[in-house]
C-alpha cells in the first residue's frame, strides 16, 4: 500500500490487521498529505498526541489506527472549540463529547481538527477565523458546509474519513460538492451530549466517508442511546455486518430531482435522474409516478434555530453580535426583528404540514430520489448564490426562496426527522453531483443498503482526480 491515505477506513484496518502497514506508518502518510496541501481543510492539528495514540494503536478494534478528523463544531477534549467564530477564538474544550468519547473507545486516531462555517450556518466554509476552504475538485469552488473542511480532506486525500453533522444538508451538501458519500440519520441516532440541544429538533452527527462499508461501521461505533441526550434512540447492532442483506427488488422509488419544492440547474437534474433510473434498475425498485408536494421553503428552518443560536452565543449575547459574520448577523437581526409568538405558531403550523406531507409521500413510496444540490459547487469565497444557470430565481420564485433554494432540498429532511444521504452521481463541467436519497424514519439500513448497489453500478472514486493536493 504505497498511497495508505488514498484508501477507505476500513481499508486500513485490514492493512493494519495484515501487517502491511502500521498505524504510525499510515498516520506520519496522512501527515505529510496533509503539509502538501493548499486546500485549507483544517482549523488546528494535534500530531503529537496522534503519534502517541497510533503507536499504541489496538488493531482489533473497529477504527482500530485509523487517522480520524473531527469537525470543529464538535468538542474535543483539548482541542479549541471555536464554532468557526472570532467570538470563541480562545475557548478550548475540557472534554469530549459522547460520539468523540465511542470514537476514542473505537480505536480512532484523532488528528485533527476540519473547518466548518460559523456556527454551522451557511453551506460554503469561509470564515474571519479561518479563512477560505477548497474543493480539491477544483480549488476556485467551495467543498460546501457546513462541513466543509471534512470534506475537503476526506475528498483531497488527505484523511480517509472524518466526523460531520448535519442541521440542514451539512452533510449531504459537502458530500454532493465534493463527489463523497454521507449519510444524515434518523434524527437522535447518534446522541449529542453532554448538553445536548433540544430545539430545534433538526441537527444529527455523522461522518462523510469514501465507502458504504465506512459509514456503517462509524454508525456501529457512535450510534446508541445515551442519558445525556434524553431524545437519543436505543442501539441498533449490525450496521456493518448487515451490509447487503436487506431486500430492495419489489420495493418504490419516485424520481424527482427538484423534490417538488426547489429550482435545480437542468444539466444538474439529467445526471441525478440518469443515475436515479440506472440505480433502480440495479436494485430492482419499481418507479412510481407520484407528484410531490412538499410546502414550499423560505425562512422556516433559519428561524426555527434562532432560540437555541441564542443558548450557544451564551454571555457574548446581545452586547458582541457586531462580531458575528454578516451572515449569521443577519439571520440574527431577522429573528429579532420579526419573532413572536404568532411567528413561532406559523413555525409550527409550517412543520406539521411539512411532516404531514412527507409521511404520505412514504405511504406511496420507499425511497424518493433528487437532487443533493441544485447546481455544482459555487466560488470558494461564497457567498451561496440564489440563482442557478439559465433562470432568474428571484423573479421566478420569489426573493426569500430563492435564498433558500439550496436547503429546501436537503432542510425538509432535517424539520421532518427523516434520513437521507448523498452518493456521486457524475459530474457537470468537471465537478461532482451529487444523488440524494430520501426515506422514512429508521430506514437507514435500506438506504445503506441501496448506497452499496449505487457503489457498485456509479463506480465514484474514492478521491478527487490528482489528490492528494
Amino acid at each position: 500500500m504505497t498511497d495508505p491515505w488514498l484508501d477507505d477506513a476500513c481499508g486500513l484496518v485490514d492493512a493494519f490487521r495484515q501487517g502491511t502497514i502500521s498505524p504510525l506508518e499510515a498516520l506520519e502518510a496522512c501527515i505529510g498529505a496533509i503539509g502538501r496541501s493548499s486546500l485549507n481543510a483544517f482549523s488546528h492539528t494535534d500530531f503529537d498526541r496522534a503519534r502517541q495514540a497510533a503507536k499504541g494503536a489496538d488493531v482489533t478494534l473497529p477504527f482500530g489506527g485509523v487517522p480520524f478528523g473531527v469537525k470543529e463544531l464538535e468538542r474535543v477534549r483539548h482541542w479549541p472549540y471555536t464554532e468557526a467564530s472570532t467570538l470563541f477564538r480562545d475557548r478550548v474544550s475540557v472534554s469530549d463529547q459522547t460520539s468523540i468519547t465511542r470514537l476514542r473507545a473505537s480505536g480512532a486516531v484523532l488528528g485533527a481538527q476540519t473547518t466548518a462555517s460559523e456556527f454551522g450556518g451557511i453551506n460554503c466554509t469561509s470564515t474571519e477565523l479561518h479563512g477560505t476552504t477548497r474543493n480539491p475538485w477544483d480549488p476556485s469552488r467551495t467543498p460546501g458546509g457546513s462541513s466543509g473542511g471534512t470534506a475537503a480532506a476526506v475528498a483531497g486525500g488527505l484523511l480517509p474519513i472524518a466526523t460531520g453533522s448535519d442541521g440542514g444538508g451539512s452533510i449531504r451538501i459537502p458530500a454532493g460538492f465534493s463527489g463523497l458519500f454521507g449519510m444524515k440519520a434518523t434524527y437522535g441516532r447518534i446522541p449529542k451530549g453532554p448538553e445536548a440541544g433540544i430545539e430545534p429538533l433538526t441537527s444529527v452527527l455523522g461522518c462523510l466517508s469514501r465507502s458504504v462499508r465506512d459509514t456503517a461501521r462509524f454508525f456501529d461505533v457512535c450510534s446508541g442511546f445515551d442519558q445525556r441526550d434524553p431524545l437519543s434512540l436505543p442501539a441498533v447492532g449490525g450496521w456493518e455486518a448487515a451490509l447487503g442483506t436487506h431486500q430492495l427488488a419489489g420495493k418504490t422509488v419516485v424520481i424527482a430531482p427538484d423534490l417538488g419544492t426547489a429550482r435545480v440547474r437542468d444539466e444538474v437534474a439529467e445526471v441525478v435522474r440518469a443515475a436515479a433510473e440506472t440505480l433502480a434498475k440495479a436494485a430492482g425498485l419499481k418507479v412510481v409516478d407520484h407528484p410531490l408536494t412538499l410546502p414550499p421553503l423560505r425562512g422556516q428552518w433559519a428561524m426555527a434555530g434562532m432560540v437555541s443560536f441564542i443558548v450557544d452565543l451564551g454571555g457574548a449575547y446581545p452586547d458582541r453580535i457586531e462580531d458575528l459574520s454578516p451572515e449569521m448577523r443577519m439571520g440574527l437581526d431577522s429573528a429579532r426583528e420579526r419573532f413572536s409568538l404568532e411567528r413561532a405558531a406559523s413555525i409550527e403550523a409550517w412543520r406539521r404540514q411539512l411532516n404531514e406531507a412527507m409521511a404520505d409521500i412514504f405511504e406511496v413510496a420507499d425511497f424518493v430520489m433528487a437532487s443533493t444540490n441544485p447546481d455544482v459547487a459555487f466560488a470558494a469565497e461564497g457567498p451561496p448564490p440564489s440563482t442557478i444557470p439559465g433562470a432568474d430565481l428571484i423573479h421566478e420564485i420569489g426573493f426569500a426562496r430563492a435564498i433558500m433554494n439550496n436547503a429546501a432540498l436537503t432542510a425538509p429532511s432535517n424539520m421532518n426527522g427523516s434520513p437521507a444521504m448523498s452518493i456521486p452521481a457524475g459530474t457537470v463541467d468537471g465537478l461532482p453531483v451529487g444523488l440524494q436519497v430520501l426515506a422514512g424514519h429508521h430506514r437507514e439500513p435500506l438506504l445503506l443498503d441501496l448506497a452499496l448497489v449505487a457503489e457498485r453500478e456509479l463506480r465514484w472514486p474514492k478521491v478527487a482526480p490528482g489528490s492528494p493536493i
